[in-house]
């Protein structure tokens, strides 16, 4: 009887894993309205090659690849999470001015090529392959090379 029982959580544990990680290709046109926006407002000549759909246990995200290299993730609600632009900077109006004025003083000259926000803390890439990381408050916390 215990290995009836353990087998069967065990087949409940694998279905439950499976089923966590749902990622599908999706169209522009399937994206939050806000992401969609997000896009032709700030990257309005560049053609979007993949986007795709993730369904984790408990939340929704979305990753949009374009034709040039460049990569954004946005949350469930189509708010952007990452953004990742590898040959090009990120457009200067999503950079926090707390955080330009902090670069342009420290660091002139560089730009930023990604940028990731979360609940707590933006982390910044720049082209001299530092990696800084403010608070909410624009306060720096942490400088990786």
């Amino acid at each position: 009887m215990k290995k009836i029982f353990v087998l069967l959580v065990c087949l409940f544990a694998l279905q439950t894993v499976v089923r966590a990680d749902n990622d599908r290709p999706i169209t522009v046109n399937q994206l939050p309205a806000t992401a969609q926006q997000f896009i032709k407002k700030y990257f309005p000549n560049v053609n979007v090659a993949f986007a795709k759909m993730e369904k984790d246990f408990f939340q929704t995200s979305y990753e949009v690849l374009f034709a040039n290299g460049n990569k954004l993730e946005f949350n469930g609600s189509g708010e952007w999470a990452d953004l990742d632009c590898k040959y090009t900077a990120v457009p200067a109006e999503l950079i926090p001015a707390q955080i330009t004025e902090y670069i342009k003083m420290y660091y002139p000259g560089t730009s930023v090529l990604k940028m990731e926000r979360d609940y707590s803390t933006y982390e910044v890439k720049l082209n001299n392959r530092l990696e800084l990381t403010f608070n909410k408050q624009f306060q720096l916390i942490d400088i990786d090379d």
